[in-house]
């Protein structure tokens, strides 16, 4: 691309997001940040530690020592607890639960905050999580709200635990999950989840993930002046 360029992707958990992301960032050839597995891993370390998720206090304290770091790589983002490669470790319903508790906590977004940022800095990046076209980089070229309906949105997580083989959840909890995530991260006092007032609404119900991208990059086109298929 011939100028540094700054994409934000928001919406509610399932709406596809990292998936549409990433497919979008490796067409338009730069960096995908995937804000979601730095919260899931510092859900993670909380849990291994025997912390409550929702004790905002103890996750206050304990964020200042966590050391979660991402390496960017030609196959993608990893995600490090300390020197541990936890990417395979941080999809769990447990961890996606807790993720969500400990997002709220003001501590803990500011530290990732100021990572993402700092990546966004120096990068073309096309960034994904609940705040970014609010918070992380209000200044994005082009801001996204990627959204579905509830059902869409378990029927589509619950299949990818399938898939993954690690599922022992009904498809009704991966529904209550998602609404209790759904009302966690649009009510937490921080940097709740919304709609950026110049976001472009996208409804992803119906649609497939080809669809979804190519309206992504029709966006692109539009403020970028390329033509990216």
């Amino acid at each position: 691309m011939s100028k540094k360029i700054a994409i934000a992707i928001d919406g509610p958990a399932g709406a596809g997001k990292s998936t549409a992301a990433r497919m979008a960032a490796e067409k338009l050839g730069i960096i995908y940040i995937d804000t979601g597995a730095m919260y899931r891993a510092v859900a993670l370390d909380t849990i291994r530690k025997g912390i409550d998720t929702r004790d905002k206090e103890k996750v206050s304290q304990l964020v200042g020592e966590i050391n979660v770091s991402i390496e960017l790589t030609k196959a993608g983002q990893v995600i490090f607890l300390g020197n541990e490669d936890v990417k395979h470790l941080i999809r769990t319903p447990e961890v996606s639960i807790g993720s969500s508790n400990v997002a709220a906590v003001p501590e803990v977004r500011k530290r990732m905050v100021d990572i993402q940022r700092g990546i966004a800095a120096a990068n073309s990046v096309v960034m994904d999580g609940r705040d970014i076209g609010t918070w992380v980089l209000p200044d994005a070229d082009l801001k996204i709200f990627l959204t579905a309906s509830v059902e869409e949105r378990a029927k589509r997580r619950y299949s990818e635990l399938i898939g993954k083989g690690n599922c022992t959840a009904s498809i009704e909890e991966v529904e209550a999950d998602i609404r209790y995530r759904d009302f966690n991260d649009t009510t937490r006092e921080y940097a709740p989840l919304k709609a950026a007032d110049d976001a472009k609404i996208i409804d992803s119900t119906g649609k497939t993930i080809d669809e979804v991208v190519q309206m992504i990059l029709d966006e692109v086109n539009k403020i970028n002046g390329l033509k990216v298929e």
